[in-house]
């Protein structure tokens, strides 16, 4: 476990310092390992608990990367819009279509760094399984992915593991939650199991927009 361990030491400047530290005092380790490339999506798993989002931001803080994440549009809205796109927050429909998807992977492609942070889950409440729109922005971008866990039981943050997706989903989503095993959300039962959801039935309405 104390490959790619981060100490306060180690880091370039007092802000990087300072987060990892605050992070250090409420118990938690942060692993880190360079990204591969300038692009790519970081999957963030599990994600059970209000608390993963001050863990992940403190973990950002102290690697120095200016992640992007997205968050449903509701939280954007009013005062607190403001405060989440300076945290690198993108607002994104839920229910937007695959041309939505393209547009997403044109745009972070255009940017010379651009690495986005996804909860595939898409609640902190428990379902069934995994929101497949990670998988195929990844795919639109032909980017990596990067496998994220914070782990209650180890008490640690893990920003180390890549994978290239090979498009087989069975082979890749056994990659990932190879990865992901054994790490402990804060609240185990609400955590989703590692697949897929399955595809939508064509014969079946499309959900109406509000």
């Amino acid at each position: 476990m104390s490959d790619y361990l981060l100490r306060p030491a180690a880091l370039p400047t007092w802000g990087q310092r300072t987060a990892l530290r605050l992070l250090n005092l409420a118990g938690w380790q942060l692993r880190f390992k360079p990204l591969p490339g300038p692009h790519g999506i970081a999957v963030v798993y599990p994600h059970t608990s209000n608390w993963d989002f001050p863990i992940g931001l403190l973990g950002k803080w102290a690697v120095g990367l200016k992640f992007r994440f997205l968050a449903k549009d509701s939280l954007f809205r009013g005062p607190m819009g403001a405060v989440m796109r300076y945290w690198g927050g993108i607002a994104v429909d839920r229910r937007a279509s695959m041309g939505a998807t393209r547009q997403l992977a044109q745009n972070m492609l255009a940017e010379k760094w651009c690495w986005i942070g996804i909860t595939p889950e898409g609640t902190r409440g428990y379902r069934p399984h995994w929101k497949s729109g990670f998988y195929h922005l990844a795919m639109t971008a032909k980017v990596p992915l990067l496998l994220v866990y914070i782990d209650y039981g180890a008490k640690v943050l893990s920003v180390v593991d890549t994978l290239v997706l090979s498009g087989d989903t069975d082979k890749d989503m056994a990659a990932i939650a190879a990865v992901y095993e054994g790490r402990q959300a804060r609240y185990p039962q609400h955590a989703a199991p590692i697949k897929l959801a399955p595809p939508r039935n064509p014969a079946e309405p499309q959900r109406r927009r509000a």
